[in-house]
């Protein structure tokens, strides 16, 4: 049912929970603040974007969603996307590709489809995060060492290439500022695990860097001096232009922007139910993202999605109703308001520092590491995705992706299955019931046991083996007790099999027939045509049926 979780929990609201939503969701605004500029940032655009974002998307995603705890904003992952739709189409072209992704994800969560992006393997999505985060972590190394570089292109070669040419340009004071601020980040968890790392340092590099100017002429860039002055209330909203030109171009960068907003957002719903011990409704999760990335760049924002870290902030400070993502914009827009004056104090070699601790653990290397241990098919996966979200494009690397994943998938199908001959056997046939004593097989009557799913990779296999019968024989069985799966290829086969067995006056039984298989026999009409005095739930009835036949 599409009912916003907000809509339950006020049902039984009192104000002990208010008190708990109020204090986390506070808390949540303040560390949001400095994430939400970060991200503005890393993707091209000013710092204030963030800041519309954080308070109109999260807002709706909080009012609307699915998930009790789930935070909405500006995240890391849509950096790279946005930057490259910011440096081809400009701003307007963001907004009607964000407008045009949040319709996708409104349609995905109206008819019902939440549930597809678990068919996403875990493979892709650690190799395009990945891959992202290591395009975040390229975006911030001229902040980070204060170089000259001047207008940065696009793509990542090309801003490799701008570091290595201005890496002369390096400044010692700024460099000396963004090392302490990531050691900082790195080691306070050790001293307070709920107020993340991140604010502590922006609060801290912004109080040193303003005495260090005042004493002794340091100066270091800021949002002030590279953005200007912070907007102190929310822009009016403007419709974006749209044209069927712009909406073909868009349309790729659009479908990326969905399809990962669609991933984030029910990851990290899904890492919320598990720490509050609750379930999301991820149709109305995708509705709320939609509806959150529609009016986002009606007012100046990007895309946004559900954030893991600000979530977790949320549930660790006692957050367990919707209302405390309310309080978190609240307290966003009551910053901007009244304190976003002292926002362009904020060092911009802290804010550097804070992304490349986010591209760290976005990294994810326990979970890579993990991953390359196992099969060479996932790491090839991981592999290829990675290396095309960084050279390339993050639509075409999930799709290049999905192909090998299905391509390996289908291969390790074809190897598992097994089509395996049974004629003379000195200790007989194995019954269904292994309890039961070995079945003696009649001397004109040969056993095919096929293991595994029948469908067009593993379809010549069978046929292969079947074509290649050492003995002759009157009777044919074909044992399908561990076949879950047949598809059309399978279903073809089957009657092609059949058609030259009546050639050579040879009978088929079926044994063991599956659910699926057998509603599937039965619609082609395979089943009719075998002939249901034919099909056995048993092998040992499959016997008897094939020496009434002999006789």
């Amino acid at each position: 049912m599409f009912q916003p979780e907000l809509v339950k929990s006020l049902r039984s609201y009192n104000a002990k929970t208010f008190a708990a939503d109020l204090s986390a969701g506070i808390i949540v605004g303040i560390v949001a603040l400095p994430l939400a500029i970060a991200f503005a940032i890393a993707s091209g655009v000013t710092p204030e974007r963030g800041i519309f974002t954080a308070i109109i998307a999260g807002f709706i995603i909080s009012a609307l969603g699915g998930s009790k705890v789930q935070i909405g904003g500006p995240t890391g992952a849509f950096a790279v996307i946005v930057y490259n739709i910011v440096h081809q189409f400009g701003l307007s072209g963001l907004a009607t590709a964000t407008v045009m992704a949040g319709i996708i994800l409104i349609l995905l969560g109206a008819f019902k489809l939440g549930g597809l992006i678990s068919f996403i393997p875990y493979t892709i999505i650690t190799g395009f995060t990945a891959g992202i985060a290591v395009t975040i972590f390229t975006t911030q190394i001229g902040d980070f060492f204060g170089l000259q570089t001047g207008a940065m292109p696009g793509n990542f070669v090309g801003k490799v290439a701008v570091y290595a040419k201005t890496f002369g340009t390096i400044d010692l004071y700024t460099t000396l500022v963004a090392v302490i601020s990531l050691a900082v980040i790195f080691v306070w968890p050790k001293i307070n695990k709920k107020i993340p790392g991140s604010l502590i340092v922006i609060l801290l590099s912004t109080i040193a860097c303003l005495i260090l100017k005042k004493f002794f002429g340091l100066e270091t860039a800021t949002i002030g001096s590279r953005y200007g002055e912070i907007p102190s209330s929310l822009p009016a909203p403007q419709m974006p232009s749209f044209s069927i030109a712009l909406i073909k171009q868009l349309s790729s960068s659009s479908l990326s922007i969905a399809v990962l907003a669609a991933i984030e957002s029910l990851l990290s719903a899904a890492v919320a139910d598990g720490m509050i011990g609750s379930k999301h409704n991820s149709n109305m999760e995708l509705i709320a993202q939609g509806v959150a990335n529609i009016f986002s760049p009606l007012f100046g924002g990007i895309p946004a999605t559900g954030a893991i870290a600000r979530t977790a902030t949320n549930i660790k400070n006692g957050g367990r109703t919707p209302v405390a993502g309310i309080i978190h914009t609240v307290t966003l827009l009551l910053i901007m308001l009244f304190l976003g004056k002292y926002v362009v104090y904020i060092p911009m070699a802290a804010l550097a520092a804070v992304l490349v601790s986010v591209s760290w653990n976005m990294a994810g290397f326990p979970t890579i590491k993990a991953l390359l241990k196992g099969q060479k098919s996932d790491s090839t996966v991981l592999f290829i995705t990675f290396i095309l979200t960084i050279f390339i494009d993050l639509t075409v690397a999930i799709e290049a992706g999905l192909l090998f994943a299905a391509f390996f998938f289908i291969k390790k199908m074809v190897d598992l299955s097994e089509v395996q001959e049974y004629n003379t056997m000195p200790k007989g046939l194995l019954p269904d019931n292994l309890d039961e004593k070995p079945l003696t097989l009649p001397k004109d009557v040969l056993v095919y046991e096929i293991s595994g799913p029948l469908f067009f990779g593993t379809v010549r296999k069978f046929e292969l083996a079947v074509n290649q019968a050492s003995v002759e024989y009157k009777v044919l069985i074909l044992r399908l007790r561990s076949v879950s799966y047949i598809d059309a290829g399978g279903v073809r086969a089957l009657l092609q099999l059949k058609n030259a067995c009546e050639n050579r006056k040879i009978k088929i039984i079926l044994s063991g027939v599956c659910a699926q298989p057998e509603k599937l026999l039965d619609k082609t009409g395979i089943a009719e045509a075998i002939g249901k005095e034919n099909i056995f739930d048993n092998i040992s009835s499959a016997l008897a049926r094939a020496n009434e036949l002999l006789q």
